[in-house]
């Protein structure tokens, strides 16, 4: 995905008038640039990355609420998506109300959402508040009733940018037990976040972004390491899913030789399994 960037507000003006002669006044910026991934039924894709790394670019593409530049996007069933907080949502209406847009936007009818309606507000838990404008929500009852539209929509892919980050522990647990239940299902999760806790013990894969680039797509253990590679400004290799363990031991390690170089990073079995469900 590129934007053009101008140096000053006339430069739009003039590339509009000129452009046509050749005359050019603004630059390309690519906030994603050569990114290819897959991610079969059932699976769970992880996409971290620093702040301005191209990640929330890269699942508005896929919600289809932005058009790539060059490249395309082939996704196979339904999408809902939980993007920024208050997508979706018109701030003076109720939480009942919003709950029907927000399910039309993500293509289900009004009779479709009347048979799931008890099941979300029952999920979401605000209580009275689901009949209270949402601009009175605080950002966790927000990303409460928000969740529970997007998860109740039988889509084929869930995509999830950071929405869990402002939920408490308890209602997060929640969302992840329910997560493991769309799994079971066949749906195809993207989730990006920068708990990279959560991403490891949730994630089967990850996706490392910088730049707009790929720096490594590879199991959660690897793709982490990779990131915080990254932070600490050491230069690695591009790793993929597809990389031969030589490769992928030049960034976790095969015994102990990326943990000694880079200290304070957990070892793979030091890394705690997820939680049960209950």
């Amino acid at each position: 995905k590129s934007y053009r960037l101008y140096a000053q507000p006339q430069d739009r003006l003039k590339e509009t008038l000129f452009g046509r002669f050749g005359k050019r006044y603004s630059r390309d910026f690519w906030a994603l640039h050569d990114v290819t991934f897959e991610v079969p039924k059932g699976q769970r894709l992880g996409v971290i990355g620093r702040n301005g790394s191209g990640k929330s670019t890269l699942l508005q593409i896929l919600a289809g609420t932005l058009a790539p530049t060059t490249g395309g996007v082939s996704i196979d069933g339904r999408v809902a998506a939980l993007l920024e907080l208050g997508s979706g949502f018109n701030p003076e209406y109720t939480g009942r109300e919003n709950v029907y847009i927000n399910a039309s936007i993500l293509g289900l009818t009004h009779e479709e959402t009347d048979a799931r309606f008890d099941a979300i507000a029952a999920f979401a838990d605000i209580g009275e508040f689901l009949d209270q404008p949402v601009k009175m929500y605080s950002s966790g009852m927000f990303v409460r009733l928000a969740f529970a539209v997007a998860t109740s929509v039988d889509a084929d892919v869930l995509l999830i940018d950071e929405a869990l980050a402002v939920g408490d522990i308890f209602f997060t647990q929640k969302c992840y037990r329910h997560l493991e239940s769309l799994i079971d299902r066949g749906v195809a999760i993207v989730l990006v976040s920068h708990d990279t806790t959560a991403v490891t013990q949730f994630c089967n894969q990850v996706l490392v972004l910088d730049h707009g680039r790929t720096i490594a797509h590879a199991d959660a253990v690897t793709g982490v390491r990779a990131y915080f590679a990254l932070q600490r400004g050491v230069e690695t290799p591009t790793i993929d899913a597809s990389a031969s363990s030589s490769a992928i031991a030049a960034v976790a390690g095969a015994a102990t030789p990326a943990v000694d170089g880079l200290p304070g990073w957990p070892a793979p079995e030091h890394v705690p399994p997820p939680a049960a469900a209950t």
